[in-house]
């Protein structure tokens, strides 16, 4: 009987881009750049993922303008300087046979906040003050994302314009670079995305009030980015399908700027949940295994759309099941990813697809293979002695 490629690890093709399987490492705040620039920490922690053989690598949210970065060591490409020591870790990922992609963003109003490990709390006004690059918070409207931040400088018509040129310098700078792949993050309630819900967004403009107006940020944001970046290369778009607020950005208003940014060339949505404020930092859904899965079937099927699904799949048989009922076409990982870098691989064990290790790195997979019967074989005969222990 003709073995069956499972689908997770069957090609993707994306314009003119194939990823090898459809294992994709999601973006993960690291606070290790230094003024923007990569470091060697970002060498090693996204390296690491493509010797584990995921299909494609994210960089963590980078920033577009300094002022838009989550926290002070963000990586960042708004200045030319960000390009070289990014490039270097394109390099080595793309060498290991990984597709590399950079996650573009703004935080907007959510600007300045301490790493997690410290707390994760709001900088102060001081604190923003005193850093060396320049920080504001930018937003639609004056509404602080929550106690303990700072409201936002609502943008007029300039500042729209500066920002929408900023995603596309930075656009340019990740081609340069030699990115894959760009994903633009509208999601977690950073700008793009405060102006996508109703509760944060209270303009009477061309760019609030209804739905349409909502979008129209994201929308410009994606069409211009899409003429900067090659027309070979892909375009991913994060969203968070539902912001988590009452009353706020809803499934159904994801679905339908899915179908517009399809229509503008993204070729991938990213679903993720909630963020809007630091009150609904705690997603609005229940963390249970693949529980942000129903945003990607929904989206994928009504926007007719390729999805991205992230959020608690953790293994091999449950990521082919998402892939197999039509829910989305990629999965993406981010904190099983750190418990297990090399997470593809041993799926691919767990699925036969990979017995012999030839898919690991030459320089790892040799060793594993020639120790694979001396293993089966120490197994079996440790199994045999507990059915028949000796007396």
């Amino acid at each position: 009987m003709k073995h069956i490629e499972p689908l997770l690890f069957a090609p993707l093709r994306l314009r003119d881009l194939e990823l090898k399987n459809r294992v994709v490492i999601s973006p993960m705040c690291q606070h290790a750049a230094e003024g923007g620039r990569a470091t060697a920490w970002h060498m090693v922690h996204l390296g690491k993922f493509a010797l584990g053989g995921a299909g494609l690598v994210l960089t963590e949210s980078t920033a577009v303008d300094p002022r838009g970065r989550i926290g002070t060591a963000d990586l960042g490409l708004w200045d030319d300087s960000q390009i070289a020591p990014l490039k270097a870790v394109v390099d080595f990922v793309q060498a290991n046979g990984s597709a590399i992609g950079v996650q573009l963003a703004h935080a907007g109003r959510k600007a300045g906040s301490q790493p997690l490990w410290e707390g994760g709390a709001a900088l102060s006004e001081s604190e923003l003050a005193s850093d060396e690059e320049p920080w504001e918070r930018l937003g639609p409207s004056a509404l602080a994302a929550g106690p303990g931040w700072s409201a936002p400088h609502a943008l007029d018509a300039e500042g729209i314009a500066d920002v929408v040129k900023a995603f596309v310098n930075a656009t340019h700078r990740a081609d340069e670079a030699g990115f894959d792949v760009v994903e633009l993050h509208f999601g977690h309630g950073y700008l793009i995305a405060s102006f996508l819900s109703p509760n944060s967004n209270h303009r009477t403009d061309e760019y609030g009030g209804d739905l349409a107006g909502r979008m129209r940020l994201a929308l410009e944001v994606a069409r211009e980015v899409r003429a900067a970046w090659p027309a070979s290369k892909p375009l991913f778009c994060r969203l968070s399908a539902v912001d988590g607020s009452v009353d706020g950005w809803s499934l159904e208003d994801s679905v339908a700027l899915s179908r517009e940014l399809g229509a503008l060339g993204v070729d991938v949505i990213d679903c993720s949940s909630g963020g809007l404020t630091e009150e609904t930092r705690a997603l609005p859904v229940p963390r249970g295994l693949g529980f942000q899965v129903p945003f990607s079937e929904r989206i994928r099927q009504e926007a007719q759309i390729k999805t991205q699904a992230v959020g608690m799949i953790v293994d091999a048989s449950q990521a082919e099941a998402v892939l197999l009922e039509g829910k989305a076409d990629l999965i993406a990982l981010g904190r099983e990813a750190l418990f297990d870098p090399y997470w593809a691989h041993h799926a691919a064990l767990a699925l036969g697809v990979d017995p012999g290790y030839q898919r690991w790195p030459v320089r790892h997979g040799v060793w594993l293979a020639k120790r694979a019967p001396g293993l089966a074989r120490a197994r079996a005969q440790a199994a045999d002695a507990l059915v028949s222990p000796s007396h």
